[in-house]
């Protein structure tokens, strides 16, 4: 299988994404933005949110080499800019620091901005894709990277899904836990994409 697949790329994505989308951090969020809606319309709107973010993150995974190129923009420029902002992403997560976003207002529609853009598929999430992008030099790595694009996403949906129950399950101590080990984990991405950067 290891020829097929390049199961070790696979779980660098699966971890990278689910540490940068933060699934259980946007629980509150989510259900803060989704306050008044009914189960039916939270649970379309998790979809929603999923699918948009899904669509960014392949269009740039995809189009982002030719975008740098046009902007004349270097790629070891993009990494490092992105580990510094992964950095105060990061160090939010850890002193739990975040905007209240409150309830849609205006009639948006919440589940494409903000959750779809930029809370999920954010710059920290584009960068990181791009990396491993960047990476693939085979079939079983690209293969890798499309799989954990798609996992990381359905994991992000059947949370958000079940927003509700798993909210109650974890609690505000146990939600606030899991944020906080996530921006530990970031903030050591964060810095090993700025010293790629250095390097390169």
């Amino acid at each position: 299988m290891s020829g097929f697949l390049d199961v070790r790329l696979l779980i660098e994505v699966l971890v990278t994404l689910f540490v940068i989308l933060d699934p259980p951090g946007t629980l509150p969020i989510f259900l803060a933005l989704t306050s008044t809606y009914t189960a039916r319309q939270r649970a379309h709107s998790a979809l929603q949110a999923v699918l948009v973010s899904f669509s960014v993150i392949v269009a740039f995974a995809l189009f982002g080499r030719q975008l740098l190129a046009y902007l004349h923009v270097s790629f070891p420029a993009l990494q490092a800019s992105g580990g510094l902002l992964l950095l105060l992403i990061s160090l939010d997560l850890l002193t739990g620091k975040s905007e209240d976003p409150g309830p849609s207002a205006g009639g948006v529609n919440v589940a494409m901005v903000p959750l779809g853009t930029p809370l999920l598929a954010g710059p920290g999430a584009i960068v990181a894709t791009m990396v491993f992008v960047q990476r693939a030099d085979s079939v079983p790595s690209w293969l890798a990277i499309a799989l954990g694009i798609v996992a990381i996403h359905l994991i992000l949906w059947a949370i958000l899904r079940f927003a509700n129950r798993i909210h109650r399950l974890l609690g505000v101590s146990g939600t606030t836990l899991v944020a906080r080990i996530a921006g530990l984990l970031l903030a050591a991405i964060a810095v090993q994409l700025i010293g790629d950067a250095v390097t390169a």
